[in-house]
């Protein structure tokens, strides 16, 4: 394991267990939107894992969902994402996790989620396999949307949610099931061990997807990201095993 993807896993578990305290306790809400809940804890965890990289890497820049820190002319960046599924954390939904990844010269190189509440840690250095908990895994081979289990997101404007319903009223006839699970980052982390077979989204933001994007890549399944000309920094997404008919599900 790299020096890099060592940090990043420490720094993972260590936010994990700042977010697994604070499960199901008064939550102070720093800002509360019509489709979005920020809460002070998104941002006591990204300056938590801010600190732990800055500390070995202090000429490294951060991108994180609660802001930028360190030297932003490093092409070494780390993406980050402290909560992602901040509004089924709020709601005491365990299904949540925490989203790091290494960009460097402008390519992801490697990457860590960690689910705090099933202690599951998917993993991806700059070589190898991608891993949970240290064992190697990979995509399903299911080739057939028949046989596929796929996640949709719904973004937060009108026009992504839309967009969103349409595709899933016309691939909920094609697929065995669909399933909308509120972590970005944990769909791409399940297509990568062959728990889902795709994900699509309209608007998602780089720190949902970095780490998983490089998960699912690596086991040789497909991603496509394609930025949004409506909205700023906002990505659509369509990740799958690979193996399924893209053509039909994008």
């Amino acid at each position: 394991m790299s020096p890099e993807l060592e940090l990043t896993i420490a720094a993972a578990k260590e936010a994990g267990e700042l977010l697994r305290a604070n499960y199901e306790s008064d939550l102070v809400v720093d800002e509360m939107k019509a489709h979005d809940i920020k809460l002070e804890l998104d941002v006591k965890t990204q300056d938590l894992i801010t600190e732990r990289i800055l500390a070995t890497f202090p000429d490294h820049a951060i991108y994180g969902e609660e802001g930028i820190g360190g030297n932003q002319e490093s092409s070494s960046q780390w993406i980050v994402d402290p909560i992602d599924g901040t509004v089924n954390f709020f709601y005491g939904i365990p299904h949540f996790c925490v989203s790091i990844a290494l960009r460097q010269e402008g390519e992801l190189k490697l990457g860590a989620i960690y689910d705090p509440m099933m202690d599951e840690m998917f993993a991806v250095d700059y070589e190898g396999p991608a891993t949970r908990n240290g064992k190697p895994i990979q995509p399903s081979n299911r080739a057939e949307l028949r046989q596929a289990v796929v996640t949709i997101g719904f973004s937060k404007t009108k026009e992504s949610m839309d967009a969103g319903l349409e595709r899933y009223r016309k691939l909920a006839y094609q697929v065995r099931k669909t399933r909308m699970m509120g972590s970005a980052a944990l769909a791409l982390a399940y297509i990568s061990c062959g728990r889902l077979d795709a994900y699509i989204e309209e608007q998602i933001s780089l720190w949902d997807i970095a780490a998983g994007v490089l998960l699912v890549e690596r086991g040789g399944g497909s991603v496509t990201v394609t930025p949004t000309e409506s909205t700023k920094d906002k990505s659509s997404i369509v990740a799958s095993n690979g193996k399924l008919p893209l053509e039909n599900i994008s």
